[in-house]
Formats: structure tokens, C-alpha cells, sequence
């Protein structure tokens, strides 16, 4: 029986909502209202016919301080389908609760509905929801002594994992520096457990860096996942201003590099946010440089500011120049560039290409 104890947090980080034993008849309405339609579920999507026509505001100039207004391509509409509800309602049984419906994430639709190729997918974040490092994108929560990991969220992440029926999961987590191995080996062992159970499911390991440890890296490269995903988040002129100090730039290649000459048949997958300030000229020189890492899927997304406390965004970046940036990677011969406003490092439609990829390999081994 997965406890009730164990948190499980999916995408970004979930939550415990423990009510009373007394709950007041004010604490029951506002469960209703949260569980209910949020004012983005009614917001339309009126796009404009060319995306480009649109007359907004895209782009901040030096020394503005006002926040830019989201604009009609970022404007997503109401999830629906049956698997979508079917996963809700095994997440209601286990009592987790996630991130991706308290804030409508755009993609959890398509996501969690499995949407044309029918491959679901989901998102965990293992390890707690403190995180040692403080990037100046993400609104997670940092301290240096995070609380203990929990030894039984292994199987227990592998259980619900099985309970859901996915085709394709990531896991991911928050840096734990404070750890000696940095949580490689609890890392390592939710993909075992996971594989034991379901052998059939494809796993993608969305991890920190490790502090760039070969040893640790190597743990993760050879737990049987089969996609080792590390996220260079920005241009290499913006790393300082984005990422912690102890995430540089190079490091990060250098643990992709790392992954791939462990084990050379393992897919490595790394993303990049558009709209912090960087230059055409950066963007391709960024992508150069994880394929000479040796990494094959890469996807572009649109950063978006998470908090007033977080980095503004600079820019808000055109579907039309995304699609620009999608066939760059094809010429610099990635295996799949997912490039889009609402990309994220873990998307769907890039995990059901690699899923088709991982098949066509298997049945060649057979």
C-alpha cells in the first residue's frame, strides 16, 4: 500500500494537504474553489491567423522594468480526454497532488492525455522539494540542509508509477549537494525498481550535474534508463546571471559528455530557454557545442518568469522563430529538435519520437 507518508513530487514539486479532523465549513468552500475552473480555463484562444501579425509588445528595451504581457500563442485551452481523467483520479487514490493542475500547466493536457500518438507521460521529481542551489528561473524552494531523502520512495515511486500505466516516465529532481554521492545511487535505484515492475516502460533521468563527479554520473548512465537528460538551461554569456554559480556553462557539457562516453548507446538530451536576452549568434553556438558533446535530442522552449522575485522575461520569442530554431537542429544533426513557446525540457511529442526510436533499436537487437 503506497503511505501516505511518502511524497511523491511531479514536475516541479507537490504538496500535502492534511485537513482538520474539525474542518470549518469556509476551509470546505475553498476546497471546492480549487479544485474548481481557475480564470486561465477561460481564457480564449484567439490566435491571430499569422503569429507574426501580432502587434503586442514582444520585447523589452534597456532599462525597462515593466513586465511584458503574455501573448495569445502562450494561451493554452482546457485539458480534457480519458486518460487525462483516469490519471487524475489514480492520483486523487494515492494522495499526491500535483503542480501540473494546481497551475494548468499548458501541457499536462497533452501530457497526461497520451493526445494523438496515445504515449502518456508524467513527470517526478524525487528527492524532496528543497533544492541547494538557487537559479534565478526556478521558484523551488533552496536550503543547505535539505531534509533527509526517504529510503522507501524508490519502490514506492515504482508502485505508483505502475499503478498509472504509463508508456514513457521522467524522473527528475532537486540538487542535493548536501549529499556525498549528490543522490546519484537513490537516483539510480528508482530506476531499478522501476524497471523490475515494468520492464516494458521507458525511463528518462532528468538529473542535476553532480558536481560534475564521474563516478556519480556513471551510476545513472548504467541503472538501465534510457534517456540521460541534463538541461543547459541558457546561452553561456547569460550562465552566471541565470543559473547557480556552482551549474557553469561547461560543466554542464562536460556531464553530457561524460554520460554518453559511459554508455555510448544511452540517448542524451539537453534544453535551452529562449527570452532571457541572448542573441541569435549565442543560441548557435550553444547548439554546436552539445552536439560536440556527443547529444542527440535537444528541445527550445519559452522562459517564463515564475515569480515577481525571478528574472524578467526579456523577450517573448515568435512560433515563427522557433520553427527556425527547430530546423537549425536538424542541421546540426540532432536526432529530434523539439522547438517550440510551450516546449519544455520534458515533452511529449519529442517523447513519443524517442519512444519510436528506442523500439525501432530494440527490435533491430532482437
Amino acid at each position: 500500500m503506497f503511505r501516505s507518508t511518502v511524497r511523491s513530487y511531479i514536475v516541479c514539486r507537490g504538496h500535502d494537504f492534511q485537513r482538520s479532523k474539525h474542518t470549518s465549513k469556509l476551509d470546505t468552500i475553498r476546497e471546492k474553489l480549487r479544485e474548481g475552473p481557475s480564470l486561465a480555463d477561460f481564457v480564449s484562444d484567439d490566435r491571430p491567423k499569422n503569429w507574426d501579425e501580432y502587434e503586442g509588445k514582444l520585447k523589452r528595451e534597456k532599462g525597462e522594468a515593466q513586465r511584458l504581457r503574455l501573448p495569445p500563442w502562450l494561451k493554452t485551452s482546457i485539458p480534457t480526454g480519458s486518460k487525462f481523467s483516469e490519471l487524475k483520479q489514480q492520483l486523487r487514490g494515492l494522495k499526491l497532488s500535483t503542480v501540473c493542475e494546481e497551475a494548468r500547466c499548458p501541457n499536462i493536457g497533452e501530457c497526461w492525455s497520451g493526445g494523438k500518438h496515445g504515449t502518456s507521460t508524467a513527470t517526478i521529481m524525487l528527492m524532496g522539494d528543497t533544492c541547494t542551489r538557487g537559479c534565478m528561473f526556478c521558484s523551488v524552494k533552496t536550503s543547505r540542509r535539505p531534509p533527509p531523502l526517504d529510503p522507501d520512495e524508490p519502490k514506492n515511486t515504482a508502485y505508483a508509477i505502475n499503478q498509472w500505466g504509463l508508456g514513457y516516465i521522467v524522473l527528475t529532481s532537486v540538487d542535493r549537494d548536501d549529499l556525498p554521492d549528490g543522490g546519484s545511487s537513490h537516483f539510480a535505484e528508482t530506476v531499478r525498481e522501476i524497471k523490475k515492475q515494468n520492464k516494458e516502460i521507458l525511463v528518462e533521468c532528468l538529473v542535476p550535474d553532480f558536481r560534475g563527479n564521474r563516478d556519480s554520473i556513471k551510476e545513472i548512465a548504467n541503472c538501465g534508463l534510457d534517456v540521460y537528460a541534463h538541461n543547459i538551461e541558457t546561452v553561456e554569456r547569460l550562465t552566471p546571471f541565470v543559473r547557480d554559480p556552482r551549474a557553469t556553462y561547461r560543466q554542464t557539457l562536460k556531464v553530457l559528455q561524460t554520460a554518453k562516453e559511459m554508455n555510448p548507446d544511452v540517448i542524451t538530451k539537453s534544453s535551452i530557454m529562449l527570452g532571457l536576452g541572448e542573441t541569435d549568434e549565442q543560441v548557435d553556438q550553444t547548439m554546436k557545442d552539445l552536439r560536440d558533446a556527443g547529444v542527440d535530442c535537444v528541445t527550445l522552449g519559452q522562459y517564463m518568469q515564475p515569480t515577481k522575485r525571478h528574472l524578467k522575461v526579456f523577450e517573448y520569442v515568435t512560433p515563427a522563430k522557433f520553427k527556425q530554431w527547430e530546423d537549425r537542429g536538424n542541421e546540426w544533426g540532432f536526432l529530434y529538435t523539439a522547438s517550440g513557446p510551450l516546449v519544455r525540457s520534458s515533452y511529449r511529442a519529442g517523447e513519443f519520437f524517442i519512444t519510436s526510436l528506442l523500439k525501432e533499436r530494440k527490435a533491430k537487437s532482437l
